[in-house]
């Protein structure tokens, strides 16, 4: 822009004030550093290309009216008013998904004829239809439930202490029975420490989580409990199956998972299985076990819910019937509602594993302390186990005395559990669910016929009853393919005389031949 510009502009007959107005512009513009550049490719353009002068123009302005224009809000309210009638006609029209499942018309049944124990829960029970029959269907192995030095030191707990802390341990809920509880199970575990849950099944459901979580690394057998799965469900670690008691398999698998992980960042790694199986009856091999932990540096964690109390010369669960220091077992969790006849559960570990669950296990922050009176009858029982060893021995020979009866004179059943499991489980011989074709839901019909048979004959025992697998856990499909066989459980007891078990196991005996010679079941077998 120079005087000759200004001349054109004149000449143009412009207002003086608009061309006064012009020149100020101009000679402002003038002023700014780099203008003359801007000019130059202004003119430049225009005269190669007029479109691209009016195409660019529209961009400046776009750009201005963008950069002036007030901010606004892109997620537009779509949102459609409704009318009070409205709302109503919707909320009684909505149908919420059932929180559980419906009962089977088999499962409706089986609730209905539910026996109802009137009365203590001994060897000898009295149900509310009037009748006394023997009790095989409780886990008073040791006849703890009715014993008169137990009940006395209950009765005493409660008037020192009350009916309950009514407070998580964290807060004030610990209380010096507690504390007691612990170092008496530790001392007799033979680990530094012990931490005591107030539930049973929430004890191995919050240690998992509390120690594994998204990103590492847990193989599990595949007949683990419910708590266990539910447990592996909550850590959302990734989760490796290998085949129940397979430590072939086993191996395999840790083998995998340490090739994957080289050149990777560093993950916790676990082992996690059960010391006798609750859905099976049989034992993990415990020095199989350690040795794997100790070539792939993994952690054991071993669920002793059903073998603590029961198995070895002091009852102090598998490390001591398989002679394994409990020192080489990382976590040792245990339930104090079974044998030991009192309630909630324990982990013992080395100090450093306890310490942290005081402040990172869910079932212990956050959940009411274990009632004193239980955590004293907890202590009292343990005591027992170690100054009384000969009950330990008379269980193991009601045990002997019961499988005598069923597993060899029986043509229809077999005893799954192992020899020592004072739970016998019973299962249907293969060659008459094939020679029947027996589905599951058949196998379980035709084991609630036989309880109800021996019921009638004055004996109660009951079905293994196991939760479906707690779907979530990866890979999905594995979970899916392991199913515990349907089976009777038998808990046998200390409470009963060696004569009265065996009698207890012919009448077992007996009411399993009537129900398969049953019309009923003889049809089935013809059908097939």
């Amino acid at each position: 822009m120079n005087s000759s510009y200004l001349s054109s502009i004149q000449d143009t007959q412009l207002p003086s004030t608009a061309v006064r107005f012009v020149d100020t512009a101009v000679s402002s513009f003038q002023r700014i550093p780099g203008s003359s550049i801007v000019i130059r490719y202004i003119k430049s353009s225009h005269q190669n290309d007029p479109v691209r002068t009016a195409v660019e123009l529209f961009l400046f302005i776009f750009a201005v009216r963008y950069l002036l224009a007030q901010s606004y809000s892109t997620n537009r309210n779509k949102t459609i008013p409704l009318t009070e009638d409205e709302i109503d006609d919707l909320v009684e029209d909505w149908t919420p998904e059932p929180l559980a499942s419906e009962e089977t018309e088999f499962e409706r049944q089986s609730n209905e004829r539910l026996p109802v124990i009137v009365g203590p829960s001994g060897p000898k029970t009295k149900l509310s239809n009037g009748k006394t029959v023997t009790n095989l269907a409780s886990y008073n192995h040791y006849n703890f439930a009715t014993n008169p030095e137990l009940t006395q030191k209950a009765i005493n707990t409660v008037r020192t202490y009350g009916v309950g802390p009514c407070s998580p341990p964290g807060f004030y809920g610990t209380q010096d029975v507690h504390m007691k509880s612990e170092a008496d199970i530790a001392a007799h575990l033979g680990v530094p420490a012990c931490i005591i849950y107030a539930q049973s099944f929430s004890t191995i459901s919050s240690v998992i989580p509390a120690f594994s979580k998204r990103g590492d690394i847990i193989v599990a057998d595949k007949a683990v409990n419910y708590p266990i799965r539910k447990g592996l469900q909550i850590s959302r670690s990734t989760v490796r199956w290998y085949e129940h008691n397979d430590m072939e398999d086993l191996e395999r698998v840790l083998q995998k998972v340490v090739k994957e992980g080289r050149g990777k960042s560093l993950t916790r790694r676990f082992i996690v299985t059960e010391g006798l199986f609750e859905n099976v009856g049989d034992m993990a091999d415990l020095p199989k076990l350690v040795e794997f932990k100790t070539k792939y540096k993994f952690r054991i964690i071993l669920d002793e819910t059903w073998s603590y109390g029961v198995l070895g010369l002091s009852g102090r669960g598998l490390t001591e019937h398989q002679n394994v220091d409990a020192m080489n077992i990382d976590f040792i969790i245990g339930g104090l509602a079974g044998a030991l006849s009192s309630g909630g559960g324990f982990c013992a570990a080395s100090q450093e594993i306890v310490e942290h669950q005081r402040l990172s296990a869910a079932a212990y922050t956050y959940s009411a302390a274990l009632p004193a009176l239980l955590a004293t009858t907890a202590s009292e029982t343990v005591t027992m186990l170690q100054e009384q060893p000969q009950i330990i021995e008379s269980l193991r020979e009601n045990i002997k005395g019961m499988r005598a009866q069923l597993d060899p004179r029986s043509d229809w059943v077999r005893c799954q559990s192992c020899v020592e499991a004072p739970v016998v489980l019973l299962v249907l011989k293969d060659e008459h669910v094939q020679a029947r074709n027996l589905s599951i839901e058949e196998q379980e019909s035709l084991l609630q016929d036989c309880v109800e048979e021996a019921l009638a004959n004055g004996v109660l025992i009951t079905r293994l009853k196991a939760m479906p697998p707690a779907l979530g856990a990866t890979p999905r499909d594995l979970i899916k393919e392991w199913k515990p066989k349907p089976a009777l459980k038998v808990c046998v007891t200390t409470g009963l005389n060696k004569r009265e078990i065996e009698k207890a196991g012919i009448v077992i005996r007996h009411a399993i031949t009537t129900v398969m010679k049953s019309k009923k079941w003889q049809r089935q077998a013809l059908v097939a």
